[in-house]
C-alpha cells in the first residue's frame, strides 16, 4: 500500500483519488479552499441556486465507468441523469431560429434544412462525416491512452482534406472549415459556437476542433438533477466511502524532491507530508506561478495548453414561472459588440424557491487579458439573453456576476482549459500526466486529455492507471 497525496480537490483529482483508494492505496487530498469540485461550483441566494461552472454533461460514460470501478452503486443510483431535448436552440444574428435534437444526426440535418433552407443540412452532414474521421484518428491517443513521450504525431492535423488526390488542400484552422465547406454564415456561427463553448477562438483553433460538435451531436447532452454540482457531491461521497481523506483550507507550497523523485509535499503551515506518489490536480500554470513545482532548467517544465480565455457567468433570479415551451439551452449568436451567449434554463425545482420563480445562467467566453469592464460585458450578455427569455428585464429580481477573477481565486487560474486537440504542431495539447519529476503526476483539466468534465474524469483514470500499473499501462482496452 502506497502513500499518495493529491494536490487539489477538482473533478480529475477526485476521480484519480477514488480509483487509487480502491486499488488499496492510502490517499489524502489537500485542498487550499474550503470545498471540493474545482471549477464545478454553486452560487446560492434567497432560495435560488446556480451552477457557476459547467451546466451540462457530455460523455456520461466516463463517470459511469468511474462509479462502476469504485463501488457497487452505479452512477444513476447516486445522481439522476436526463437527456436534454432539444439539445440546443440557436438564435442567429438575422433572427433565424433552429432547435437541434439530442444525439440525432438525421434529425439535425432535417432541422437545419427546415430552418436555413434546402442544402444547409446536407452541408452540415457532410462536414460531420469528415469530423468523424478526425475523431476516429484521434480518439484513442487523445482520450484513452497516456500522452506519448514524443507527442509530435499528435501535432499533425487529422481533419481530412475536402477532396482526395494530389491537388487536395488541407484545412488547418476551424475558421477555414466554415469558409470553405459550410459557407452559410449561420452554419459558420453554429460551428464557431462549439469552439467558443470550450474557450477556443475559431480563428486560431485547429481544424481538429471539428471533433467538438461531433462529440456532442453523437453522444448527446445530459443534465444532472440538482445541477452539475450534484455530480461533484456524488464523486466526493464516493471518495469518502473509499476512505479517501480530505484536508481543506490547507495550501500546498512545495513538492518535496529527493534523489530526483517526488517524496511528498510541504504545507503552508510548515508541515511536511511524506508520500510515495504525488498527484497534482491544481492548474499547471498556477503550480508554476506559486512556485509549488519548479525546476531551475525551464526546458524541463512540462508543456501545457495555451489558454487565454475565461468565462463570465451571470446568474439571474427571475420572478414568474418558466414558460411551457422554454428549452433548457439556447445559444444566442453575437453580432457587433454583443457576444455569443449560452442561456441555461433548467426546469429543476431544486434550483428555485418555488414554481413562481426561475433561475437562469448566461455565460460567454471572454479574453482574460486586461481584466476590466466585466459589468459592461455582463450588461451586453443580459441584453443578448432577452432573446431567449421573454420579459427578462421585467422579471429580474437580482443578478450575480461571476468573472475570470472569481475563477482565479477559486481554482488558481483565470483561464478555462479546453480539451486536447490534435494539429497546430501540438499547441493545443495539455501537460502529460507523467511529469518530468519521477513520482509526480498531473490530473485534471490542465493535464492530458484536457479540460471539460468528461476529459477531467478521463485524466483521473489515466493517472490512476499509471500509478497502479506503472510504465506498462497503455490506457483503457
Amino acid at each position: 500500500m502506497a502513500r499518495i497525496v493529491v494536490i487539489g480537490a477538482g473533478m480529475g483529482a477526485m476521480a484519480a483519488a477514488a480509483r487509487l483508494a480502491v486499488a488499496g492505496h492510502r490517499v489524502t487530498v489537500y485542498e487550499r479552499g474550503g470545498t471540493y469540485g474545482g471549477a464545478v461550483r454553486r452560487f446560492e441566494r434567497d432560495g435560488f441556486a446556480f451552477d457557476t461552472g459547467p451546466g451540462l454533461l457530455h460523455l456520461p460514460a466516463v463517470y459511469r465507468d468511474l462509479f462502476v470501478k469504485t463501488g457497487k452503486e452505479p452512477l444513476e443510483d447516486c445522481v439522476e441523469l436526463t437527456q436534454v431535448d432539444p439539445a440546443s436552440r440557436h438564435v442567429f444574428a438575422d433572427g433565424t431560429r433552429v432547435d437541434l435534437p439530442n444525439a440525432s444526426r438525421a434529425g439535425t440535418v432535417s432541422a437545419l434544412d427546415a430552418a436555413l433552407g434546402d442544402g444547409a443540412g446536407e452541408r452540415w452532414g457532410d462536414f460531420m462525416v469528415r469530423a468523424r474521421e478526425a475523431w476516429d484518428r484521434t480518439r484513442r491517443p487523445l482520450l484513452e491512452e497516456p500522452q506519448p513521450a514524443d507527442p509530435s504525431t499528435l501535432g499533425r492535423e487529422p481533419y481530412p482534406a475536402l477532396k482526395p488526390g494530389l491537388l487536395r488542400r488541407r484545412t488547418t484552422r476551424l475558421s477555414g472549415i466554415g469558409a470553405r465547406e459550410l459557407r452559410d454564415p449561420r452554419l459558420v456561427a453554429l460551428l464557431d459556437s462549439y469552439a467558443w463553448a470550450y474557450g477556443f477562438d475559431p480563428a486560431t483553433a485547429p481544424a481538429a476542433a471539428a471533433v467538438l460538435p461531433y462529440m456532442e451531436q453523437t453522444f448527446g447532452t445530459w443534465y444532472v438533477s440538482g445541477g452539475i454540482r450534484a455530480l461533484a457531491d456524488a464523486v466526493y461521497e464516493r471518495c469518502r466511502k473509499r476512505r479517501v481523506e480530505f484536508v481543506f483550507d490547507s495550501a500546498v507550497t512545495d513538492v518535496l524532491e529527493k534523489d530526483g523523485r517526488a517524496v511528498g509535499i510541504a504545507l503552508e503551515g510548515g508541515e511536511d507530508i511524506e508520500a510515495d506518489h504525488v498527484v497534482a490536480g491544481a492548474p499547471v500554470p498556477s503550480l508554476y506561478r506559486e512556485d509549488v513545482i519548479w525546476w531551475d532548467d525551464q526546458d524541463k517544465w512540462p508543456r501545457h495548453q495555451e489558454a487565454d480565455t475565461g468565462r463570465v457567468t451571470v446568474c439571474l433570479a427571475l420572478r414568474g414561472a418558466r414558460e411551457a415551451d422554454a428549452v433548457h439551452r439556447t445559444v444566442v449568436h453575437g453580432t457587433g459588440d454583443r457576444p455569443t451567449v449560452t442561456v441555461l434554463r433548467p426546469d429543476d425545482p431544486a434550483l428555485r424557491p418555488d414554481g413562481a420563480h426561475e433561475s437562469v445562467t448566461v455565460t460567454a467566453t471572454v479574453p482574460t487579458t486586461g481584466r476590466e469592464g466585466w459589468e459592461g460585458t455582463a450588461g451586453r450578455m443580459v441584453a443578448q439573453a432577452e432573446t431567449a427569455v421573454p420579459g427578462l428585464r421585467e422579471r429580474l429580481l437580482w443578478q450575480e456576476v461571476r468573472t475570470p477573477d472569481d475563477t482565479l481565486r477559486e481554482t488558481g487560474a483565470a483561464e478555462v482549459p479546453g480539451p486536447a486537440l490534435a494539429g497546430a504542431r501540438g499547441r493545443f495539447l495539455p501537460a502529460a500526466n507523467l511529469s518530468p519529476l519521477a513520482g509526480l503526476h498531473f490530473a485534471g483539466g490542465w493535464s492530458h486529455p484536457g479540460g471539460g468534465l468528461a476529459h477531467a474524469g478521463m485524466s483521473g483514470a489515466l493517472v490512476a492507471g499509471l500509478i497502479v500499473e506503472g510504465a506498462d499501462f497503455r490506457g483503457s482496452r
